[in-house]
C-alpha cells in the first residue's frame, strides 16, 4: 500500500488493506485456539513424555510454557511492530509460531514439547498487537469501531475453538496431527501476507537484488531434516545395520551427541552464519537485532521477568487447594523487584520500551484495568460452563461439555461486530458498560441452573446474553485505547491491553476456582448432615455450589468492569462517523 492507506486510498490500496486485515484476523484466531488446544491433548502429550496421568502438575509447564511466551514478549513484539512495522513482524510472528508448531509436533521429552509451546506463544502473541495497530494505520479513530470488533470477535472466537478443534483431531489422529495442522497454516498465511504487501507496503523493506541465499537454504533444509530424524528416531532406520549408525551417541544417551544430531546442529550453526553475514540472508537476523536494541531489549526483559513472575504464581497452582503455587509467593516477590527495576529503567532510559507520556491518558490506562476485569470474568465462560455441563448432563463426554460453549461462542462475535458498529454513535464507556452488565446479567442467571438446566430451552438464554455481553465490550476496550494514544506507541499499547486481559485470565481462574472449592465443602458437609449417606447426589449440588459461586464472582468481575469503563473511558474520541459511511469503509 503506497501512502499513508487513512488519506483517500484508491481502491486498490484499500482491497489490500482489507484482504491484509482478513489474513491477520485468521492468524490471531488460530493463535488464540491453541491457548486451549492442549486442554484435551494433555494426556497423550504426558504419555509421549512418559509423565504418569497422577502426576498432572508435572505438566504444567506445556500450559504455562505457551503463556509465557505469548504474554511475557508482548510488549516488546508490540514495540517493534511500532519500529519495523505491521506486517513484518506478522510474518516474523507467523514463522516463529509455524517453528514452534514443528518442534512441538515432533517433541519426544517435556523440554522439547514446552520449547515448541514456549516459541508457539510468542509467535501467537505477537500477532495480536500487529494486527491491532495495523487496524489503527488503515482506519482513522472515527472508523476504526467495526473492525476492531472484528478482529476482537475472531480472536476470542479461536480462544473458544481451540478444544473443539483439538478434540476434533485427536478424534481421527494423534496429537502430534494438531501441530502439524498449525504449521501448515502459519506457513501459508505468513506466505500470503507477505504477497498481499508485496512491495507496495510502505513497511516492505528494501532488500538487495539478487537470488537468494542458496547455502543459507540448504542449510535450513538439511537442519529440519535432521532434526526430524533426531527427535522422531524412525524404527526402520535405527533397526538398519548402516543407517542406524546415525543414531549411536558418541557418549551418553542423548538424541543430540549423535551423528545425525551433530548434523543437525552444524548445520543449524551454518544457518545462523549465514543468516548474519549472507547479502541476501533468508532471515535479516542483523536488523531484528538493531531492532530489538531500539525496542528497550533490556526493559522488555525486565517486564518479561515481572509478567513471567506472575503467570508462573498462578499457572502452576493446583486451583483446587491454592489461589497460587507454593513456590508462588517467591515468584511474586521476583516480580515485584522485577516492576521496581522495570519502573526505574524507565525513567532512566532514552528510548524506553514503553515511551514516556503513552499510556497517561485516563482511557489509555483505563483500557487496561478495564481489560484486566474483563479478562477475569471471560475465563469464568472459558473454563467453567464446560465444568459445569460435564458435573450434570454428560459426565462421560468431554467434547459433548465443551460443545455447550458453542451456544455462547455463537453470540460472542455477533456481539462484538455490533459494539464495533454502536462505538461509531455511541461512547465507548457506554457500550463496554451495557455489554458487561448483559455478562453479568448472564452469569447471575446461570447461579440459578440446577442439575437439568442444560436440558432447557431458558438455559440458552444466559449463554446467549454473556456471549453477546463479553463480544460487545471488546472494541470499544480497543477503540478507547488507540483513540488515546500516539500513532507510534499503538503496537506496544496494543500489546499491554491484551497483557492485561490474560493476566486478569490467570489471576480469575484461580481466585475464583479456589473460593469456589471452599464452597464445594462446605457445601458437601452441609448436604451430607442432612442427607446422610447420599455421597453421589451430596456431590453433585456441592460441584453445583461451586461453579454457582464462581458464576457468581464472575458476575462481580463483570460489574467492575463496567463501572470502571463508564468512568475511565469518559473523553475517549472514538465516535464521528455515519454507520453507513462504517460499513462501506469495512468493505
Amino acid at each position: 500500500m503506497g501512502g499513508d492507506p487513512r488519506e483517500a486510498p484508491d481502491g486498490t490500496t484499500a482491497r489490500r488493506g482489507l484482504l491484509l486485515l482478513v489474513f491477520a484476523s485468521v492468524a490471531v484466531a488460530f493463535a488464540a485456539a491453541d491457548t486451549y488446544v492442549v486442554v484435551l491433548a494433555l494426556p497423550e502429550m504426558m504419555g509421549t513424555a512418559k509423565i504418569p496421568i497422577s502426576e498432572l502438575q508435572r505438566a504444567a509447564p506445556i500450559i504455562s510454557g505457551f503463556l509465557l511466551g505469548y504474554v511475557a514478549m508482548l510488549p516488546l513484539i508490540g514495540r517493534i511492530a511500532d519500529l519495523r512495522g505491521r506486517v513484518p513482524v506478522l510474518v516474523m510472528s507467523l514463522a516463529v509460531f509455524a517453528v514452534g508448531s514443528l518442534i512441538t509436533a515432533l517433541a519426544y521429552d517435556l523440554p522439547s514439547m514446552v520449547t515448541g509451546r514456549f516459541l508457539q506463544g510468542v509467535g501467537g502473541g505477537g500477532l495480536v498487537p500487529a494486527t491491532l495497530a495495523l487496524v489503527a494505520d488503515i482506519y482513522p479513530a472515527e472508523r476504526r469501531g467495526l473492525p476492531l470488533g472484528i478482529v476482537s470477535g475472531v480472536q476470542e472466537l479461536g480462544s473458544v475453538l481451540g478444544p473443539l478443534f483439538g478434540a476434533l483431531v485427536l478424534a481421527f489422529a494423534p496429537w502430534q496431527y494438531i501441530f502439524a495442522i498449525n504449521l501448515a497454516v502459519g506457513v501459508v498465511l505468513a506466505l500470503a501476507i507477505r504477497a498481499v504487501a508485496g512491495g507496495h507496503h510502505p513497511e516492505s523493506t528494501p532488500r538487495p537484488r539478487g537470488l537468494p541465499d542458496l547455502i543459507g537454504l540448504l542449510a535450513a533444509v538439511v537442519a529440519t531434516v535432521a532434526a526430524a530424524i533426531a527427535m522422531t528416531r524412525p524404527g526402520e532406520l535405527q533397526r538398519d545395520l548402516t543407517w542406524g549408525q546415525l543414531f549411536i551417541p558418541y557418549t551418553g544417551d542423548g538424541r543430540w551427541l549423535t551423528p545425525i544430531g551433530v548434523v543437525a546442529m552444524g548445520a543449524g550453526l551454518v544457518l545462523l552464519l549465514r543468516c548474519l553475514f549472507a547479502r541476501r540472508p533468508l532471515v535479516d537476523v542483523r536488523a531484528w537485532l538493531r531492532h530489538l536494541v531500539e525496542a528497550d531489549l533490556v526493559g522488555a526483559l525486565l517486564l518479561a521477568v515481572a509478567l513471567g513472575g506472575v503467570i508462573l504464581a498462578f499457572a502452576t497452582a493446583d486451583p483446587e487447594v491454592q489461589v497460587f503455587s507454593e513456590q508462588g509467593p517467591w515468584y511474586l516477590l521476583g516480580a515485584a523487584l522485577a516492576t521496581v527495576a522495570f519502573l526505574m529503567h524507565l525513567r532512566r532510559a532514552e528510548r524506553p520500551l514503553i515511551p514516556r507520556g503513552a499510556i497517561t491518558d485516563r482511557p489509555a490506562w483505563g483500557s487496561l484495568l478495564v481489560s484486566f476485569f474483563i479478562g477475569s470474568a471471560l475465563i469464568a465462560a472459558l473454563i467453567d460452563i464446560p465444568i459445569f455441563a460435564r458435573t450434570t448432563i454428560y459426565r462421560d463426554s468431554q467434547l459433548l461439555s465443551a460443545l455447550v460453549l458453542v451456544r455462547f461462542l455463537v453470540a460472542l462475535p455477533v456481539g462484538a461486530v455490533i459494539g464495533g458498529y454502536l462505538t461509531r454513535r455511541w461512547s465507548a464507556g457506554l457500550v463496554t458498560a451495557v455489554g458487561m452488565v448483559a455478562a453479568a446479567a448472564g452469569f447471575l442467571l446461570m447461579t440459578r441452573w440446577d442439575e437439568n438446566a442444560l436440558e432447557h430451552p431458558t438455559a440458552n438464554v444466559a449463554l446467549v446474553l454473556a456471549g453477546f455481553g463479553f463480544g460487545l465490550a471488546l472494541a470499544p476496550v480497543n477503540a478507547a485505547l488507540l483513540a488515546s494514544t500516539a500513532d507510534a506507541v499503538h503496537g506496544v499499547a496494543s500489546a499491554l491491553v491484551v497483557v492485561a486481559r490474560m493476566i486478569g485470565m490467570l489471576v480469575g481462574i484461580s481466585a475464583l476456582t479456589t473460593i469456589g472449592v471452599r464452597w464445594f465443602y462446605q457445601a458437601n458437609l452441609d448436604c451430607l448432615d442432612d442427607h446422610p449417606g447420599k455421597t453421589g447426589y451430596c456431590g453433585t449440588q456441592a460441584a453445583l455450589a461451586q461453579e454457582h459461586t464462581v458464576f457468581f464472582g464472575a458476575a462481580g468481575c463483570a460489574l467492575a468492569a463496567a463501572v470502571l469503563a463508564l468512568w475511565l473511558f469518559r473523553g475517549a474520541q472514538t465516535r464521528g462517523m455515519d454507520t453507513r459511511e462504517l460499513l462501506r469503509a469495512a468493505g
